[in-house]
């Protein structure tokens, strides 16, 4: 199908214009954010993605041969999920109806679905943004016209589909996932925005050294449309005609906030690489992930509980010192709060990180739960019952118990289960290597004992 013009494609109407349908709106008008003027009209000009959008692979296939179904586009901000849903449609010809999800509502999303079914032969593709933000009914409510093929839907979302997507709707559409850009990716882009007088900042004849682009790309943390926003208003705030400079990029860089977003993905995979990174004995990169999440806004005493958790799932017997430390850690967040608990908090990471490891607490409590379902509950042995009180003592609760003080060693030979089981396998790391001694020996007294 041949393409529509860029203009009137994007400036048609399907319904009564609304600040959440973005309906009616022109394209790179004088007034966009340099970010909108710079987008992409075809899939060949979309930079990145290179996993989803090198020539031959799958999406491009089925755009060039216009057949396609829904699609689901995840991936943090600023990495072309909307660029590439317009190029698609542009390069398909298809009437392109944008919504919000966060300003739209069901009235709204049933009269584009009824113009959609009144036009069929437009081919309407549905661009739902931020699609998690739609609730369980306003998902199903897609459901027939994606069905039956009403609308194409393009939804596109930072957060992860599977616990956001409602499972109906994600088996009708094909998931692709978008990294953040690589920083040569977006240096290139803000070169071209810088030099593009009809839809960039050409004609104000701004340069920059590429070495300039390139720091200004990595602080942008692979969000192209912020790399792109931060370019304009560098450049709009200095005369014609002149060289940006390194003093023009501190002012962005001392307001740099990173991308982390508290409760969501970014959060969930930054605290995993912590606790990994602290398992696996690596104080550097716990120590820079620890800096992650306090720069992007963490609460310190949600870290404190890990390290406490970390103290007795990963650290356990090896070191005993480490769960007072970190319980210790724990309550210094809650009186110091921060910044100063920062400190804390680095003290208590890098004492997990270099601590010998042992997760036999973690075998045995495993063990423990894994006997109790498999094999029928032990009764208490008659010596170990409590002999208080008359009836206790008639059905001869505590008879034959053996005081182990009584003993040397504290080793008196006695069961404590009617059939002994092997739940606790000591580890040789740090301070645990002495107990695998201590009950070696114990075990050799038992069986003698025990005779």
């Amino acid at each position: 199908m041949p393409a529509a013009d860029q203009t009137d494609f994007f400036a048609e109407e399907t319904t009564a214009p609304s600040p959440a349908s973005g309906l009616g709106e022109k394209r790179a008008g004088a007034h966009q954010p340099l970010a909108a003027r710079m987008r992409p009209r075809r899939l060949a000009e979309v930079v990145g993605q290179e996993h989803i959008l090198a020539p031959g692979s799958l999406l491009p296939r089925l755009v060039a041969q216009n057949r396609f179904g829904s699609l689901l586009f995840y991936g943090p901000p600023g990495c072309g999920k909307t660029s590439i849903a317009e190029a698609i449609a542009h390069e398909t010809g298809s009437r392109f109806v944008r919504i919000n999800a966060v300003m739209s509502n069901v009235a709204e999303l049933r009269e584009i679905l009824a113009a959609a079914r009144r036009r069929p032969e437009a081919a309407t593709i549905l661009f739902i943004d931020e699609l998690h933000r739609f609730n369980k009914s306003q998902q199903d409510l897609l459901l027939p016209d994606v069905e039956e093929g009403t609308v194409r839907l393009i939804g596109a979302t930072t957060h992860n589909p599977g616990f956001y997507v409602n499972p109906p709707l994600l088996s009708r559409s094909h998931l692709f996932r978008l990294e953040p850009l690589a920083p040569a990716a977006i240096a290139g882009v803000l070169a071209a925005a810088l030099a593009d007088t009809e839809r960039g900042l050409g004609a104000r004849g701004v340069t920059a050294e590429p070495k300039l682009l390139a720091d200004l790309a990595v602080l942008c943390d692979g969000d192209l449309r912020r790399a792109l926003n931060a370019l304009e208003v560098l450049v709009l705030g200095l005369p014609e005609r002149v060289a940006l400079s390194s003093a023009d990029l501190e002012v962005f860089a001392r307001e740099r906030r990173i991308r982390y977003d508290a409760d969501e993905d970014e959060h969930y995979d930054t605290i995993s690489a912590f606790i990994k990174s602290c398992r696996g004995s690596d104080p550097d990169a716990a120590m820079y992930w620890l800096a992650k999440m306090l720069a992007g806004g963490e609460d310190p005493r949600f870290i404190a509980r890990r390290l406490v958790i970390l103290a007795s799932e990963d650290v356990g017997l090896a070191d005993p010192q480490a769960l007072p430390l970190t319980v210790a850690a724990h309550h210094a967040c809650d009186f110091i709060g921060l910044p100063e608990a920062e400190l804390t908090l680095a003290h208590a990471t890098l004492y997990i990180a270099t601590a010998p490891k042992s997760n036999s607490a973690t075998l045995a409590l495993a063990a423990a739960h894994a006997a109790l379902k498999t094999a029928p509950v032990q009764p208490v042995p008659l010596p170990l019952r409590d002999k208080s009180g008359a009836a206790s003592k008639q059905n001869a609760h505590g008879k034959g118990y053996r005081y182990s003080h009584d003993y040397p060693e504290n080793i008196s030979g006695q069961n404590y289960l009617e059939q002994p089981l092997a739940l606790y396998t000591p580890k040789t790391a740090g301070w645990e290597a002495k107990i695998a001694e201590r009950l070696a020996r114990w075990r050799e007294l038992k069986a003698v004992r025990s005779k």
